[in-house]
């Protein structure tokens, strides 16, 4: 095998599991760190840099960097990366205003306009402001936000935190057109805009079409339009008996928000299996902790009704069937149909997107879905001067995709308007640096401690079922927060190996505790991974290959496993084993003068 270019930066980036899991690629290991010395703000602001929002994800992310955290491959939960976040949040001073306001530059005579107020637009807005740039952010709703204001109820997601950190964006200088309906885009452009970013999200919920649908009109509402009404105060009761029917995100959110305006007797009832269901695995578990049965395996068949009065459902029972190539159909079981009586049905089986202010000769091509061609690097569509992301790219997804999209869709932005090339990405750069204080001291704390996950403290239920405000999760404080990052295993701090000042005693291979180093002949790798201290399958995840020895044998860690634990360089007696924290820093669009605002720099 080749020696690993360790240099290459992507390398050790993805050894970071957790943060090469996260869309906006968040240094989870460093804020960690940091909350654990109890650097809240600087633990804030790391997490402002990247995903822009760290109140609201710290509440709400999907958290695709649990499942990549390596805590998990050695105990039964990872490290309570999202909750952690949130942490940095809530105990940041009133200082980190100043921190935030970055000042911004002189006009650079360019003009931006973000049509949705959502995470998308506002993290394009954020990029963009403090280079000079005017940018507008259009969207019909009174107050800016998006989804994450219209469809995540209060007692997830409080609007103070929302407010403040949108006001962190706007407080740079970015124009908000709030109550504003955009009608069209050829309008827009024909103002003198520079270049227009489209971030309206998927603000279409799908429709239920089976009998007896229309006749029921009046207590058969589609998810996401009630919670936007629930949410800007337009509706606050729902019928004793609720069918909530989907089995995402935004269907429990719709049947936790219906047992706290007076549904007694929540049901949400999915057509395909509970494991299947598309829902984060705690919002399945917090909706059941509030007594909300998910009834699966059970496919819509008529709305029933007295007179255009609501009754209830009948269901169809059916069973997953798979083909010879491992293809799923739902047949039915034969069994009798299920009724359930109702007073209110909330769809939530689905979001679309609409487009219908987009007029269709002004150079931008549609394809399946009636969604728009985007190019997935630059999100620049087939008109030069309009880009779209978050939901409105590629179809719905979550929080931290949208702030993602946003980040290079300003990139794309700035390139245009600078007259670059949009496919000439940016570099990120790296640091790498030696945390040896002594011969065997770190300048982390490298114990590895052996806790299980702390839980997060939840208001008592029958305090939280009373109020659709009343926060339910109520965080870390600060002592949980230290013990939950003590479980960090630190996986940006890299076992960094020197062959030239190796004598190849295995001293290292002896005392790793989950076998990850091996001296060996070279290989193949497909052959070598079968050979080394304990095999390496998870192909995924590269091994780490040394020069060649003295004796002519290479060094092979299996990154797949290593704990970080630094135990290989503390017990190795020439110092060929090093501890490297490794810092990597995806690039965004840099403010072109840095200024000064209240005393704090750029």
């Amino acid at each position: 095998m080749q020696p690993t270019d360790i240099q290459n930066p992507d390398y050790f980036h993805k050894v970071v599991d957790c943060q090469w899991a996260c869309p906006s690629h968040t240094p989870v290991p460093e804020y960690i760190r940091l909350i654990a010395a109890g650097r809240y703000d600087d633990a804030y602001m790391v997490n402002w840099k990247s995903n822009v929002f760290p109140g609201v994800l710290g509440r709400t992310c999907d958290r695709p960097c649990e499942p990549a955290c390596r805590r998990g491959r050695v105990e039964e939960e990872p490290v309570a990366i999202c909750r952690l976040k949130r942490v940095a949040a809530d105990y940041k001073s009133e200082d980190i205003a100043r921190r935030v306001a970055l000042g911004r530059a002189a006009s650079n005579g360019k003009r931006i306009a973000c049509v949705g107020a959502g995470p998308a637009s506002l993290t394009v807005a954020r990029d963009l402001a403090p280079s000079g740039y005017e940018v507008v952010v259009y969207d019909s709703a009174p107050k800016g936000g998006g989804f994450i204001r219209s469809q995540i109820p209060k007692f997830r997601l409080p609007e103070s935190v929302i407010d403040e950190e949108i006001g962190y964006i706007t407080d740079l200088g970015v124009q908000t057109r709030y109550g504003t309906y955009v009608p069209s885009l050829k309008a827009l452009l024909d103002e003198g805009y520079d270049a227009v970013f489209v971030g309206s999200g998927a603000p279409r919920g799908r429709d239920l079409d089976v009998p007896g649908r229309a006749e029921a009109a009046a207590n058969v509402h589609i998810g996401i339009d009630w919670l936007n009404s629930v949410s800007f105060g337009h509706v606050s009761t729902i019928g004793r008996r609720v069918i909530v029917l989907g089995g995402g995100n935004t269907a429990m959110d719709c049947c936790r928000s219906a047992r706290r305006l007076g549904g007694e007797e929540v049901t949400v009832v999915v057509r395909s299996g509970f494991e299947e269901m598309k829902a984060s695995p705690w919002e399945k578990q917090d909706a059941m902790n509030e007594d909300i049965p998910i009834l699966n395996f059970m496919v819509p068949k008529t709305v029933e009704h007295e007179g255009g009065r609501l009754t209830g459902m009948t269901f169809e029972k059916v069973k997953a069937v798979y083909d010879d190539k491992g293809r799923r159909s739902l047949v039915p079981t034969g069994e009798a149909d299920e009724f359930i009586a109702c007073d209110d049905v909330l769809v939530a089986i689905g979001q679309e997107n609409a487009f219908p202010w987009i007029e269709r000769d002004i150079g931008i091509e549609f394809g399946r879905w009636d969604m728009p061609k985007v190019d997935e690097v630059t999100f620049q569509s087939t008109n030069s001067r309009v880009f779209f992301g978050g939901d409105a790219a590629f179809g719905p997804k979550n929080i931290i995709w949208a702030v993602a999209h946003g980040h290079q869709a300003a990139i794309s932005i700035d390139l245009l308007c600078r007259g670059g090339d949009l496919r000439a990405r940016p570099e990120p750069t790296t640091t790498l640096v030696s945390q040896k204080m002594g011969i065997h001291e770190w300048s982390y704390d490298n114990e590895v401690a052996i806790d299980l996950r702390f839980k997060v403290p939840h208001l008592e239920k029958s305090k939280a079922l009373a109020s659709i405000a009343d926060e339910v999760e109520l965080g870390f404080d600060p002592v949980l927060a230290f013990k939950e990052a003590q479980r960090c295993l630190n996986c940006d701090v890299q076992t960094v190996f020197a062959p030239k000042l190796c004598i190849e005693c295995d001293a290292c291979v002896d005392i790793c505790p989950v076998d990850c180093i091996t001296f060996t002949e070279d290989g193949e790798e497909a052959e070598l991974r079968t050979r080394l201290q304990a095999p390496a399958t998870n192909l995924s995840q590269d091994l780490y290959i040394s020069h060649g020895l003295k004796t002519g044998r290479i060094m092979a860690k299996d990154e797949d496993v290593c704990l970080h634990c630094g135990l290989c360089a503390e017990r190795c007696p020439t110092g060929a084993w090093d501890m490297k924290r490794f810092l990597i820093d995806l690039a965004q669009v840099t403010p072109i003068v840095a200024v000064e605002k209240e005393g704090v720099a750029a």
